[in-house]
C-alpha cells in the first residue's frame, strides 16, 4: 500500500462494486460552525462545471477556509483527473459520500435528472448543498426538493450565479416603489452560434463496464443500451436536460423572476425547432422561444437561438418606464409621457455573476444564516417557466398552472 499511486487507487476505487445500501434511518443534523471554522466541501460531478468549481474552491481554501475533502464521479478518467487537481478522498458512488462526517456541503455538478434525488439524499444526510442550475429536471421535482429542504432546515444554493450580481434584487426594490409604474412586459435573450453541430462534446474513450458506469450515469432516467453522445452531450436530450430552456434561458429569467417579484405563471407557451442543425442527431432544439403570462398581467419574452449570438435588450417595461440591465447594472428611463414627474435612475452594480461568490454566500449563510442570493424558492420559481415551456413544446400546447392543485396542466 505504500507504494500505491493515488492514481492506481482511484482506479480500484473505481473498479470495486460498490453496494446500493440506503442512507441511515435516522436523520443527522447539520454541523453547527463557528463563523472561522473551515467548511469542507464534497464535489459530486468533474465535468466541466464541477471542474470550474473544483477550481474556484481551491483558490479560496486560505482566503475563505474551505476546503476540498472529497470528490465523485462514474467516469474513471474525470475521476483520477479530480483526485489529481484537488487531493480530495474520490468515490465512485456519491451515497459514499455523503456518509463521510467531514463533509460540510456537497457541490451538485451532474446531469438535470440526477438534481432531484442526490439533493434530497444529500439534505436527509444534514449536508449543505450548491445544486446546479436547474434545480430539478421537472417541475414535480422541484415540489419535492422545496419540501425537503425546509423540512431538514439545510441551506441549499441554486447555481444560478447570476443572482450573485446585485441588480436584480436593487430593481426589485425600484419596482416595488413603482419607479416603473405598472409593469407589462419583460424580454431577456441567451443565444449562441454554433458551427457544425451544437453543443458538441469532445470526443474521448468512453468504454462502459471499464471506465464509465453507464448505469451510475442513467440513474433516475429510462434505461437505455450505451450511447457514446447520450453521455458526452447529455444536454442534447430530453431524458437529461431541457436543453435550451434549462441551461441557458433558466439564466436569463431566473433575474426577471427576482428583480418582478414573480412566483407562479399563469400560462406558458413555446416554440422553436431544429431549424438550422437539421441532420443534428440532438433531440432538443437548436431555436427556442418562449411566452410566460403571470397573473399580476404581465408577459415575459424569453428568445434563443444556437445558431445566432445577436442579442436583444434585456429589459423591464412599465407603464411609466422602462428599466434597461447593462454590462454595469441597470439604468431606468421614463417614458416620455412622464419625464416631468419621473427622475432617470442609474445603478452601478456590486457582485457579478461568478461562482466564487455564490459559494462565499453559500458559505456565509452556512456559517451567519446570511439570506441566499438563490435559494430553494428562487430556485423553483425560477426553473418552473422553463419547465413549463419544454412541457408546451414537447406537448405543442399551452400550459397553465393550476393553483389550487399546485400542479401543470393543459390550458
Amino acid at each position: 500500500m505504500t507504494n500505491m499511486t493515488r492514481r492506481s487507487f482511484v482506479a480500484g476505487t473505481v473498479g470495486a462494486s460498490v453496494a446500493a445500501t440506503g442512507l441511515a434511518t435516522s436523520r443527522p443534523s447539520p454541523r453547527v460552525l463557528g463563523a472561522n471554522e473551515r467548511l469542507r466541501v464534497g464535489v459530486v460531478g468533474f465535468g466541466a462545471m464541477g471542474s470550474a468549481h473544483v477550481k474556484a474552491l481551491l483558490k479560496m481554501k486560505e482566503t475563505d477556509n474551505v476546503e476540498v475533502v472529497a470528490v465523485c464521479e462514474a467516469y474513471k478518467p474525470r475521476l483520477e483527473a479530480a483526485v489529481d487537481l484537488s487531493s480530495a478522498k474520490p468515490f465512485n458512488d456519491y451515497r459514499r459520500l455523503l456518509d463521510q462526517k467531514d463533509v460540510d456541503y456537497v457541490v451538485l455538478a451532474v446531469p438535470e435528472h440526477w438534481h432531484c434525488k442526490m439533493t434530497l439524499d444529500a439534505a436527509e444526510a444534514g449536508k449543505h448543498i450548491y445544486c446546479e442550475k436547474p434545480m430539478t429536471h421537472t417541475v414535480e421535482e422541484g415540489k419535492k426538493v422545496v419540501k425537503k429542504i425546509k423540512q431538514t432546515g439545510v441551506k441549499m444554493q441554486v447555481g444560478v450565479q447570476g443572482m450573485s450580481d446585485d441588480s436584480y434584487e436593487t430593481a426589485r426594490g425600484y419596482i416595488r416603489e413603482g419607479a416603473l409604474g405598472k409593469v407589462v412586459m419583460a424580454q431577456i435573450d441567451y443565444s449562441r452560434n454554433y458551427l457544425g453541430d451544437f453543443w458538441v462534446e469532445p470526443d474521448e474513450d468512453v468504454r462502459p463496464g471499464e471506465n464509465l458506469d453507464w448505469k451510475a450515469f442513467l440513474g433516475p432516467a429510462k434505461k437505455r443500451p450505451f450511447e457514446r453522445d447520450r453521455f458526452l452531450a447529455w444536454r442534447r436530450y430530453w431524458d437529461y436536460s431541457g436543453g435550451i430552456a434549462t441551461d441557458l434561458l433558466v439564466h436569463r429569467v431566473t433575474r426577471l423572476v427576482k428583480a418582478i417579484a414573480l412566483k407562479h405563471p399563469s400560462r406558458v407557451v413555446a416554440t422553436g425547432g431544429k431549424f438550422f442543425f437539421t441532420d443534428s442527431p440532438a433531440e432538443i432544439p437548436d431555436t427556442f422561444n418562449v411566452m410566460v403570462d403571470y397573473p399580476e398581467g404581465l408577459t415575459l419574452i424569453l428568445v434563443s437561438s444556437l445558431a445566432n449570438r445577436a442579442a436583444i435588450r434585456h429589459m423591464i417595461r412599465g407603464h411609466e418606464a422602462t428599466l434597461d440591465f447593462n454590462d454595469d447594472g441597470f439604468v431606468i428611463e421614463p417614458e416620455k409621457e412622464f419625464a416631468e414627474e419621473k427622475k432617470r435612475i442609474v445603478h452601478t452594480k456590486s457582485g457579478k455573476e461568478d461562482i466564487s461568490l455564490h459559494h462565499r454566500n453559500l458559505q456565509a449563510a452556512i456559517r451567519t444564516n446570511e439570506p441566499l442570493k438563490c435559494d430553494v424558492d428562487l430556485g423553483f420559481y425560477g426553473a418552473l417557466p422553463c419547465q413549463m415551456a419544454v412541457e408546451a413544446y414537447r406537448r405543442n400546447e399551452y400550459l397553465t398552472w393550476d393553483a389550487r392543485r399546485q400542479k401543470v396542466v393543459k390550458a
